[in-house]
């Protein structure tokens, strides 16, 4: 009798773990996380409380109006980000579908930014945002081997988000961004042109 109770208690639980681990592998199929994150040092004003649209405007538009003759020189403009490099994504295979942009800039203070775009790929358990050295990986191995860099969990499967690029990396001898899906081995790349 106490047999038949340990095998069904082991049993019960190779249910909850074998549940688990499908509901981990399947469930982001169906599953969708969209990102809406801006651009770095966008200007989004915020208006106080009190303060309408017009009344902001209007104020605005009394400011801008020169009272006194200034003889200070003008302080140079802030350097704009500049992009460097840029690519479209496209699909892995059959199942593992991709599209949106991926582009890489060099923001003012120097630091590198990958910025995907109007990203919508198909979910998958554990996604990552590779930087490979392959220009158009067709294999896993063309992805994996040779250097890549991970530069983390894909925020969201659709939307826009950024990516921060160590200074350490050597935008010249990296040829595609790639979204890995580190379960799978899936992925769906973004062949990046440019300059670095």
């Amino acid at each position: 009798m106490n047999h038949r109770r340990i095998l069904y208690a082991l049993g019960a639980l190779a249910l909850v773990i074998g549940g688990e681990a499908g509901w981990w592998l399947v469930s982001p199929l169906f599953v969708t996380k969209t990102v809406r994150e801006g651009f770095p040092l966008g200007a989004e004003a915020v208006l106080p409380g009190n303060m309408t649209r017009p009344e902001a405007e209007a104020m605005m538009a009394g400011l801008s109006k020169p009272r006194l003759e200034a003889r200070e020189p003008m302080p140079a403009a802030p350097e704009a980000p500049r992009r460097l490099k840029e690519g479209a994504f496209r699909d892995g295979d059959a199942f593992h579908k991709g599209s949106g942009r991926a582009l890489v800039y060099r923001l003012p203070d120097g630091s590198r930014l990958l910025r995907l775009e109007s990203l919508n790929v198909t979910n998958g358990p554990a996604l990552h945002v590779y930087l490979a050295r392959h220009a158009d990986p067709q294999k896993r191995a063309e992805v994996t081997g040779g250097g890549f860099v991970d530069l983390g969990r894909l925020k969201g499967n659709i939307g826009e988000q950024n990516h921060t690029i160590p200074r350490s990396v050597d935008l010249f001898s990296h040829g595609s961004v790639v979204i890995f899906c580190r379960s799978s081995s899936a992925w769906r790349r973004s062949r990046t042109r440019g300059r670095a």
